[in-house]
């Protein structure tokens, strides 16, 4: 790419996000930035901010935004971000966290805000097979199960649904997601920078639609500056 990327992936749970993350991330030689395996290293680092992470963790508190902010200002000084831009996955999620990612980019901004669009219905049913193995998180569904009687091909673990996978808990969540995310979705519309994307239908074909459309918005922002 002629200059770096700044991309960021915005979608219910159980919309493909990661999957769709991971697609971006490799075809246009970004990195994949995800909050959550940013939280998990950081308590496996051990440095004094992974302790506080941990801390909060063990607490059964909220991680607190300047925790996050804390830790995505330090990611994106890393080379690799510096350099070539990113994909965020699962950040920002409020007006205030991309308030603060704005102010932490300057005076570059962000390129693109995917908004992977799915029917309520379709998720909580996709969620509902869902089987996640207990010792590894490796996931798997009812219509792709392992090999041996719900027995983690990875690591031999049990495979089980997890009580947040219930259809009542995850009605719950994406409830609590469509009001927390819908001013975020109006923010990145008025500022010209909404991408919404259809995402039924097989990852290939979803990958398929999101990188023509990043291709779109890249080549005519790059024909801009």
């Amino acid at each position: 790419m002629d200059r770096p990327a700044r991309l960021i992936v915005l979608g219910k749970q159980g919309s493909g996000k990661g999957t769709q993350c991971v697609r971006i991330s490799q075809h246009f030689k970004v990195p994949h930035i995800s909050t959550g395996d940013m939280l998990r290293a950081a308590v496996k680092s051990g440095t004094p901010l992974g302790e506080k992470v941990q801390r909060t963790m063990e607490a059964g508190e909220l991680i607190s935004d300047e925790i996050i902010l804390e830790m995505i200002a330090a990611r994106l000084r890393e080379p690799d971000a510096a350099t070539h831009g990113f994909v965020f996955d699962g950040f920002p999620r409020t007006v205030g966290q991309a308030d603060r990612l704005d102010a932490a980019l300057l005076p570059a901004s962000i390129d693109v805000v995917v908004s992977l669009e799915i029917p309520t219905a379709v998720v909580v049913a996709r969620i509902a097979q869902r089987r996640t193995c207990a010792s590894c998180g490796r996931v798997y569904s009812l219509a792709v199960p392992p090999e041996l009687d719900w027995i983690c091909d990875t690591c031999h673990g049990e495979v089980v649904q997890r009580e947040d996978d219930s259809e009542e808990a995850v009605t719950r969540r994406l409830a609590l997601y469509d009001a927390q995310t819908a001013p975020l979705i109006a923010r990145y519309r008025a500022a010209g920078k909404l991408a919404a994307i259809e995402a039924t239908g097989t990852v290939e074909e979803v990958a398929g639609r999101v990188i023509s459309c990043l291709e779109d918005h890249l080549g005519a922002a790059r024909s801009d500056t």
